[in-house]
């Protein structure tokens, strides 16, 4: 680990906005060694941006990031893996641990020293610490074995990133985890795309990891594991507030934090409207006794005197009603925020043919890697889960399956009726096309529908005239799940669904799909949504062949 493992980072008063919208605002926290913090919010709220303002990435409007000592080194492993065209796997290795940078500036700091620069022994030594502290020694010695941990034969390293698949590229990117030697690690949704071996080679080089950690993850069973405490970003205020525990324990005090402010504002309503109706009965009952005593012609001034100050005694009363009343308003108690609320359904086409879809001997060549030969057929309503490691060719199951990939052997079969609805990893169904634009010709909605329901899934007007490849993943997979809404569809093909997702838009996600009755076929790693979904069949797949394949009773 890095010299400045007990290294410190503090966040004060962060602020940060993009043009007119406030995204961080006043956001205080400390990263301390061997803390583990995960920060949640919902989808575009704010937090890669503060992820990247800790890392140095960005800059805050206002406030500061400290580092103790200034030394002290910081990695932010963003969660698509920026493949660039043209790097090896060693190369990207190389960079996503900053062992890259920590190379070029020992050279450039060693060549000031040797042509007698001012101040370069300075520098110099500055550099030394860092190309040490971020293991640029022994990178080459270390990063063979830890890829072979992952999976990635030793071959792979000189071979293009662009040219790894799915599967390669998610233990790429854990194996760049598994490396890095910062002193603080900031992780943007690390499990996306992890196998079960893979999330648990991860959570346990967590568990291990003496530095400071910040963790943005949708995974709730990884949180489960991992977290030590939680930074909630409100959607509303832009502010954080901090829960101690673990994750179990957040929901419990989040829940109960929830209910004390609806008891809170309900009896703050109470007393509020109790005094207003008191403050109002007084004032008419004053108004009635001045008003009897003109009209009673009483001639007794006595009788008429002590009539008179029995009403102003009323409104004097009501007088304190509606200083209390003041004195309650200036203890106002807002009312609790409620956010959008996603409520999606799946709209399902009429029914398919008994058989959706089959492939009989049917064999894929994706350059080294074969698929088959594969025999399986998928009848109408099942609910199949394919399950097997990363690299084993589950999507390239999928994709055989509804004809994106040419067969080099066997027959493929689809059903008469089947419509598919399918949510693939990459998230790229709408291109570079602006979205409104992209989503109308897919969905064959009329411009002001398909505002409106895009609109439902949280993209507003600054999202539908955007590029769709500019949004984050988040608002990519959430316009896919509308189109689920747009139009029926009688198979559903989901490929890691939650990666990206927020814990709202996951939850609603399996109630869905709870009320859906059409064929569905789910490729997951995500823990919790496996066990909360029905699933009826699992196949399992390894090395490019179908190891077992089960209906659940």
């Amino acid at each position: 680990m890095s010299l400045a493992r007990h290294a410190t980072l503090v966040a004060r008063h962060v602020t940060k906005s993009f043009g007119p919208h406030l995204v961080l605002d006043d956001v205080s926290f400390t990263i301390a060694p061997r803390s583990r913090i995960g920060i949640v919010a919902p989808n575009g709220t704010g937090k890669t941006t503060l992820l990247r303002i800790l890392a140095g990435a960005g800059e805050p409007d206002a406030g500061s990031v400290e580092r103790t000592p200034p030394t002290a080194t910081v990695g932010y492993l963003p969660q698509e893996a920026d493949r660039r065209e043209g790097e090896t796997l060693r190369g990207f290795l190389a960079r996503r641990t900053g062992v890259t940078d920590a190379i070029d500036a020992f050279e450039a700091a060693s060549a000031a020293l040797a042509n007698g620069v001012e101040g370069a022994d300075d520098a110099y030594t500055n550099a030394l610490d860092q190309y040490l502290a971020l293991g640029a020694a022994d990178f080459d010695a270390r990063v063979g074995d830890v890829c072979a941990d992952v999976g990635l034969p030793e071959h792979l390293l000189d071979v293009a990133t662009v040219a790894l698949s799915g599967g390669q590229a998610a233990r790429a990117s854990l194996a760049a985890i598994l490396l890095s030697r910062f002193d603080v690690f900031l992780l943007d949704e690390p499990t996306n795309d992890l196998d079960f071996a893979g999330l648990d080679r991860l959570e346990r080089f967590l568990r291990e990891l003496p530095g400071g950690v910040v963790i943005v993850s949708h995974d709730r069973s990884f949180l489960d594991h991992t977290i030590t405490s939680v930074l909630e970003l409100d959607e509303h205020s832009h502010r954080t507030s901090e829960f101690a525990g673990g994750w179990s324990a957040y929901l419990d005090e989040r829940a109960i934090a929830r209910r004390h402010a609806e008891e809170a504002y309900a009896d703050y309503q109470n007393k509020r409207g109790d005094l207003v109706d008191r403050a109002q009965r007084q004032r008419q009952w004053a108004q009635v006794g001045v008003g009897k005593v003109k009209r009673s012609g009483e001639t007794d001034k006595f009788i008429r005197h002590f009539r008179t100050q029995s009403s102003e005694h009323v409104a004097a009363k009501a007088k304190i009603t509606d200083r209390a009343l003041e004195r309650l308003e200036g203890d106002a108690v807002d009312k609790p925020w409620e956010s959008w609320e996603l409520r999606m359904e799946i709209a399902t086409a009429p029914r398919s043919g008994a058989v959706v879809a089959r492939l009989d001997r049917a064999v894929v060549q994706r350059g080294s890697f074969t698929l088959g030969p594969v025999d399986l057929e998928i009848g109408w309503q099942e609910r199949v889960a394919i399950l097997g490691p990363n690299g084993s060719g589950k999507s390239t199951l999928l994709h055989a399956l509804l004809g994106r990939l040419e067969l080099a052997a066997g027959e493929r079969w689809m059903g008469p009726g089947v419509v598919v609805g399918e949510l693939a990893q990459a998230r790229s169904r709408f291109g570079d096309r602006p979205l409104l634009e992209a989503f109308e010709a897919e969905s064959g909605l009329l411009a002001r529908d398909a505002r409106a329901l895009l609109a439902k899934f949280g993209l507003g007007a600054d999202h539908v005239t955007r590029a769709a490849a500019t949004l984050s993943p988040g608002e990519r997979t959430r316009a896919e799940l509308a189109l689920f809404m747009a139009r029926g569809v009688n198979c559903l093909v989901l490929d890691e669904p939650t990666n990206h997702l927020d814990l709202p838009a996951i939850e609603q996600l399996e109630s869905a799909l709870e009320s859906y009755d059409g064929t569905l076929l789910l490729v997951t790693h995500d823990r919790t949504l496996f066990d909360a979904v029905r699933i009826t069949r699992t196949v399992e797949i390894a090395g490019g062949k179908i190891t077992a394949d089960r209906a659940l009773t």
